[in-house]
């Protein structure tokens, strides 16, 4: 039970194969007070059928886009818990032409929404959460390797990446003096509705089961699992980092 008692809000739910569902159920296991969110109206439905399965679960609609759906939900939360302990931030989005296309053809519209959405959300919910956070905490976002290399089909949510692990680190340096830290984890290749879009997705899980060194692809309770770590005080001293969660495939040369 090592989140017993603690509120944790888990934002980017969509489906039974999102990471996010994968980390709410681990922490949902030790004892954590899940708060879901969805973006809209087309997630509603599937979101609010999961989080009705964990028991003592609430959730609540925030499009991430909107300051004033940023607000609402912080005030909604502060009026039924009063204080949060963790914040799972599981949101990204790309226009699907510009990970269809090459990454010289982004849009500028097109890549002023992926690094909106995916990265400046942090920055967003971090603003209003550390006025929840008054007992400290722990807030972990989603990265991937696509932040590091290149993966085709990729294109603008690696630059989107790679600007959400530095707004990490700022951020940790910004609110480590109120005892909360932020960290990322960086997951292996993994099915998920947004994995569908990328170019080839099916052959990168192949060569990361080939090469990896466990020999096997990343699971959703893998990634719960690390997860709970960094939400809960056995990472006490641990902020500012981006964490391989991939089975060891980033260690690999070829």
């Amino acid at each position: 039970m090592l989140l017993s008692g603690k509120n944790i809000l888990i934002m980017g739910i969509r489906n039974k194969w999102s990471i996010a569902w994968g980390i709410a159920r681990a922490a949902h296991r030790e004892g954590a007070n899940i708060i879901f969110t969805y973006q809209g109206e087309r997630e509603k439905d599937g979101a609010v059928q999961l989080a009705s399965s964990l028991e003592g679960s609430s959730i609540y609609r925030c499009d991430i886009s909107l300051d004033e759906e940023i607000d609402s939900l912080f005030e909604n939360i502060k009026e039924k818990y009063g204080v949060i302990h963790g914040v799972v931030h599981g949101i990204a989005h790309a226009k699907r032409e510009d990970l269809l296309n090459s990454f010289v053809e982004t849009s500028r519209e097109g890549f002023k929404h992926a690094l909106d959405v995916s990265v400046y959300s942090l920055i967003a919910v971090c603003r209003r959460a550390k006025e929840l956070m008054t007992e400290g905490g722990s807030i972990v976002t989603l990265t991937y390797m696509g932040s590091e290399k290149v993966f085709p089909g990729y294109n603008v949510m690696g630059v989107a990446k790679a600007a959400l692990e530095a707004s990490v680190r700022y951020l940790s340096s910004d609110l480590g003096h109120e005892g909360i830290r932020v960290n990322a984890i960086s997951a292996g290749p993994i099915k998920t509705i947004s994995s569908k879009a990328i170019k080839d997705f099916g052959n990168i899980l192949e060569v990361v089961e080939q090469k990896a060194p466990l020999r096997k692809g990343v699971t959703l309770e893998d990634l719960g699992n690390s997860a709970v770590y960094l939400l809960s005080d056995l990472s006490s001293g641990v902020t500012g980092e981006v964490i391989h969660v991939d089975c060891g495939y980033n260690i690999m040369g070829v």
